[in-house]
């Protein structure tokens, strides 16, 4: 193996070769690994240089995004972690997965890392290592839809982890199953599993932003249960605290923040809360710009306009699944408004018309129509075979049934008190 001095300056070397030549780089630090797995002797400063160079190598490969590259790195890290401690073996293992995030497509490749780590770690009984690389593929294989393996591991883990009482560990895979139930739309499971996540976490020091993706999935689930108003406190606590750390998932908070306004009819105060100092250097992004289209929209009470801002804003509106679910119940009221507002004044009415007036296709708008009668949202008749739509006055309620009910019941009273009185007398 080269002496201390001659590692050194290879990895000067290859510091310097980084950007202008990253083949070389590459060379140099392979240089290092395998002078270093070769070596009969293992020092402290051998290993550093080791573990430099396995992290600069990994830096290099994501810089390239090449997804593959640093699946190797982190495959070939195993040897140099069977000679170091367990907590520098976790730091190393956390650092090089997290080159991948800034690679496209590489989940694929980064769960099959995963799992192979994952099963190393087992048998080498490196126990905590195993319980968080577990944690993180769980994390992708949510971010994949793949619920079914993700509750099997989630089972699994969970059990091993109420036996070792790993209380932060467990406030994340807690965390993660609500994730996971939430997903497949089992709320009431989601909830509870929410529940062990805070219950677990009152019980440790709570790391800011673990924390602040527990405001985050509660206020989720208060938006799920149309409780806007509280959704809107925890989504404001995770912003301030994301936002705080100069974590980029505070803009995802804010999103949520102004969906919250729009969905309780409060469209007006969008521009009053962007204008706050945390929100101000946010107001000018396009994820921004989308909910403030939508917000114009809502409070004009205009279709178009909302459909236009759908489709502008396609790609900022539709890839979270929690925007893109209550945009669409906002978009059914929103036209079911315009319906109403269209044929009140009609007791009888072409459906082509009311078709033309909201700008919508003729089978989509009867379809509505039918669902809205249905829901007793209005009295009418859809007559197909004319084209016509029947609309009704609304009936008036026949109250002689419940105030008959009320006078038997009254009668009763009497009847009772009158018998009570003559056994008084008897």
């Amino acid at each position: 193996m080269p002496n201390t001095s001659t590692t050194e300056e290879l990895l000067a070397q290859a510091e310097a070769a980084h950007t202008s030549d990253p083949k070389r780089a590459e060379a140099i630090y392979t240089q290092i690994l395998e002078s270093a797995s070769s070596s009969k002797t293992e020092n402290t400063v051998s290993l550093r240089d080791q573990e430099t160079a396995l992290v600069k190598l990994g830096e290099l490969y994501r810089d390239q995004q090449n997804a593959q590259g640093v699946a190797d790195v982190i495959n070939r890290s195993r040897s140099f972690m069977s000679s170091t401690a367990k907590a520098k073996t976790a730091k190393l293992i956390r650092t090089l997965l997290n080159f991948f995030e800034p690679i496209p497509s590489s989940r694929d490749i980064q769960m099959q890392v995963l799992q192979t780590n994952i099963d190393w770690a087992k048998q080498e009984k490196r126990i905590f290592l195993k319980h968080s690389l577990e944690t993180r593929l769980i994390g992708l294989q949510l971010d994949a839809l793949q619920y079914k393996p993700a509750l099997s591991l989630i089972d699994t883990l969970l059990t091993e982890l109420k036996r070792l009482d790993d209380k932060m560990v467990l406030t994340e895979v807690h965390l993660l199953e609500s994730r996971v139930y939430r997903g497949i739309g089992n709320f009431s499971k989601a909830k509870a599993a929410l529940t062990s996540s805070r219950t677990a976490a009152n019980s440790i020091y709570c790391p800011p932003h673990l924390q602040a993706q527990l405001d985050l999935q509660s206020g989720i689930l208060h938006a799920e249960d149309k409780d806007y108003t509280t959704a809107y406190s925890y989504f404001f606590e995770t912003f301030e605290n994301l936002s705080s750390q100069d974590d980029p998932g505070a803009l995802g908070a804010l999103k949520y923040m102004l969906l919250c306004k729009v969905m309780l009819n409060l469209s007006e105060d969008v521009n009053s809360l962007l204008s706050i100092k945390l929100a101000a250097k946010y107001a000018q992004l396009r994820d921004v710009e989308s909910m403030r289209a939508i917000a114009r929209a809502h409070q004009d009470r205009n279709l178009s306009d909302f459909e236009k801002a759908l489709r502008d804003y396609r790609e900022e509106l539709s890839s979270d699944t929690t925007i893109r679910t209550h945009l669409s119940a906002l978009y059914d009221t929103l036209l079911e408004q315009n319906l109403l507002r269209i044929v009140e004044p009609y007791s009888v009415v072409e459906v082509e018309y009311v078709a033309e007036q909201v700008k919508q296709g003729r089978q989509a708008v009867e379809q509505k129509l039918s669902q809205m009668i249905l829901d007793k949202i209005f009295h009418g008749v859809l007559d197909q075979q004319r084209g016509m739509l029947l609309v009704f006055d609304e009936p008036e309620a026949d109250t002689a049934y419940g105030t008959a009910i009320e006078t038997l019941e009254q009668v009763g009273k009497v009847v009772d008190s009158l018998y009570a009185k003559t056994v008084k007398i008897v």
